[in-house]
């Protein structure tokens, strides 16, 4: 079924199918569910925010930790698939040079940053260094000024043409690049995001003469929703909460579970202790954290820059590896707009026939 959807080109990446599987942090897509996805066809992205954690003690140095289980992953999906891996960086973690230093030394096959704006690198990653590498760059932004913005900065000052963008509209699980009245608001919906983010790079392409592909994420769940944003001028599509209910996925099956219990009502909008909306699926952690009730920890490692953990009802990073390995009475799960309309586990290669076949007969 895969060859009835169009290949994705990146550059000189290929990807038989045009799917960049989202990458979900803390723990939830790693090396298994990566490369699951690479050998069918698609992109298959590591998450890099809170891999330390999940194996940590407190004899260890969290920051060294986190790389070095980084690199593992980023190998053990190399040695599972000769597909495409990809890492997905944080702007906003407090080790966000070292990840991308690493994603590069490790020779990863494309990086994509989000959760701020990367106006700045490493001095070691010289425009020279950018330019010579294999690594592909990605920016995953939610607007076309952000889009125009990330590309003209970064050939002014790195000498560097973004190799793909990523528009994630507001329907997309996990913390959200909106305002809270603008995640109903028409007017940001993907469909509008898609051709307005199509239309700067139109133009952008034809200034820095580089073809700019363009990927829509945020909501997308079926073939057809495929075959619609690749008709409004889409490249491809980025696909995350699919993606949690397959065997592959690196999370605990009570997480999974979660999604396949869901109904509609239970898929919210929370503030998060970054003080950011995120989209989760609704159970009794959420609803004592609302009613104001703390979640008592200590923080052995300020992971985001803009964690304000002093003054946190909980900490985020420590719910989301909860859930990711089955706790949710101390956690919880971010998830999709969509997450309720899953109602089985499935394979990988199972997912991607699916979705082909929805997409050859919509």
């Amino acid at each position: 079924m895969k060859s009835i959807l169009p290949e994705l080109h990146i550059g000189d990446l290929i990807a038989k199918v045009p799917i960049i599987q989202g990458g979900m942090g803390v723990g939830v897509s790693l090396s298994g569910l990566a490369s699951a996805v690479a050998n069918q066809g698609g992109i298959g992205v590591i998450s890099a925010v809170g891999i330390g954690a999940l194996n940590f003690n407190n004899n260890e140095n969290y920051k060294d930790t986190n790389i070095k289980l980084l690199i593992e992953e980023i190998r053990k999906a190399k040695s599972q698939s000769k597909g495409i891996i990809g890492l997905n960086v944080m702007v906003a973690l407090s080790n966000y040079n070292e990840i991308l230093l690493t994603a590069f030394k490790e020779q990863i096959d494309i990086v994509f940053l989000g959760a701020g704006l990367p106006l700045k690198l490493p001095d070691t990653l010289t425009p020279e260094y950018l330019n010579k590498s294999k690594t592909k760059v990605g920016m995953i932004v939610s607007s076309a000024r952000a889009a125009k913005l990330l590309v003209q900065h970064w050939a002014d000052k790195f000498n560097k043409i973004p190799d793909v963008i990523v528009v994630e509209g507001p329907k997309a699980g996990g913390h959200l690049g909106f305002k809270l009245e603008q995640i109903f608001n028409p007017a940001f919906s993907l469909e509008n995001l898609v051709v307005e983010v199509k239309s700067t790079i139109n133009d952008l392409e034809k200034k820095y003469q580089k073809k700019i592909p363009l990927i829509a994420g945020g909501g997308i769940f079926t073939g057809a929703d495929i075959k619609k944003f690749i008709k409004l001028g889409a490249d491809g599509v980025q696909m995350g909460t699919r993606f949690v209910a397959t065997n592959e996925c690196d999370a605990h099956i009570d997480f999974k579970k979660m999604y396949i219990n869901a109904k509609e009502e239970d898929i919210v909008i929370i503030k998060s202790p970054l003080g950011l909306p995120g989209r989760a699926v609704k159970n009794q952690f959420l609803t004592d954290v609302s009613n104001g009730i703390e979640k008592p920890f200590t923080c052995p490692w300020k992971c985001l820059k803009t964690c304000d953990f002093e003054h946190s009802h909980y900490c985020i990073a420590k719910a989301l590896l909860n859930a990711q390995k089955g706790n949710l009475n101390d956690g919880f799960a971010f998830a999709g707009e969509n997450a309720y309309k899953i109602n089985k586990i499935i394979s990988v290669k199972e997912l991607i026939d699916e979705l082909a076949l929805e997409y050859q007969n919509s």
